[in-house]
């Protein structure tokens, strides 16, 4: 594989991978604070919500399963279990069903199914065995969160903290955050009797009360969702009786189509044990980045 390809893929699975941390839309450190002169009918929600935001975020670990669309960049499923209570870890396998990712994944050789690690400081990719082939025999790529936050632009130091601190109560902040969020009623998930919350959120303006970007930071990042279409998120979340968070969309518009997330929680206080891969089976991400440096005078 020529290494235009290989960071091609590379930096492709590291924007997807990303997205499937199960982090919800805003910040890591969202104000939750109801606002003045808030009516009854606002008042009730706000409180049960904070009850289950401490919940929930206290729970420490869980089983996830869900699914992923932005636009036509990419379609995906994923599952398995993470853990928050020191940084985010946990394994997760992805399965890239769709879209322009799906195709650059198969265009590589590989079947679109791969498995990530995360780890506090960063997390690393299983490629398969068709990268291997031509990735000197390794299947792995690792990522730190510092390399990928200065590849990312105005957003990168946004998607560190979020990366390292995310957990899944933080659908549950933005919809706090925002100010709207209503009750609509009771339903079943999967069998489990809920309550149901809904609001929308301004994805920049919660970006700008809940981040430390600076005030060209957010500027450069305002353009970055106004390019891409992105304004505002439909959230709901579905809440059992014991607060905790059984399952969250998150729904909006992009230039390129749909953006849309589903996420179903179960099992707290599962027990999360992950192992970095082996250095003789993993590449650092920064490494292919080098390697594609080298060769851009030659074949691209």
């Amino acid at each position: 594989m020529r290494t235009s390809t290989v960071r091609r893929v590379g930096l492709s699975v590291a924007v997807a991978a990303a997205l499937t941390s199960v982090a919800a839309c805003g910040g890591s450190d969202s104000k939750s604070e109801s606002r003045g002169g808030a009516a009854a009918t606002k008042a009730e929600p706000i409180a049960a919500l904070l009850a289950v935001q401490k919940k929930t975020g206290g729970a420490n670990s869980a089983k996830v399963e869900g699914t992923t669309t932005m636009g036509t960049q990419m379609s995906m499923k994923q599952s398995g279990a993470i853990d928050w209570s020191d940084g985010i870890s946990g394994a997760l396998e992805i399965k890239y069903t769709g879209g322009t990712m799906a195709d650059t994944l198969k265009q590589s050789g590989s079947d679109g199914t791969m498995q990530a690690r995360y780890f506090k400081d960063g997390y690393a990719a299983n490629m398969g065995d068709a990268f291997a082939q031509q990735a000197g025999g390794k299947h792995w790529i690792n990522y730190s969160y510092e390399d990928l936050a200065k590849l990312s632009g105005a957003s990168g130091e946004l998607m560190k903290d979020q990366m390292q601190n995310t957990t899944p109560d933080q659908g549950v902040k933005a919809l706090l955050a925002s100010g709207d969020v209503k009750r609509t009623g009771q339903e079943d998930v999967r069998g489990v009797a809920t309550t149901h919350y809904s609001g929308t959120v301004d994805v920049a303006e919660l970006t700008a009360k809940n981040s430390e970007l600076d005030a060209d930071q957010l500027a450069a990042f305002k353009k970055q969702l106004s390019d891409a279409g992105i304004t505002t998120e439909k959230v709901d979340i579905w809440v059992d009786k014991n607060d905790l968070l059984v399952k969250k969309t998150e729904r909006g518009r992009m230039k390129t189509g749909e953006l849309n997330s589903t996420v179903f929680y179960s099992d707290y206080g599962t027990k999360v044990s992950v192992e970095r891969p082996p250095a003789s089976d993993s590449v650092d991400f920064s490494e292919l980045l080098k390697q594609q440096q080298g060769a851009s005078g030659g074949a691209s």
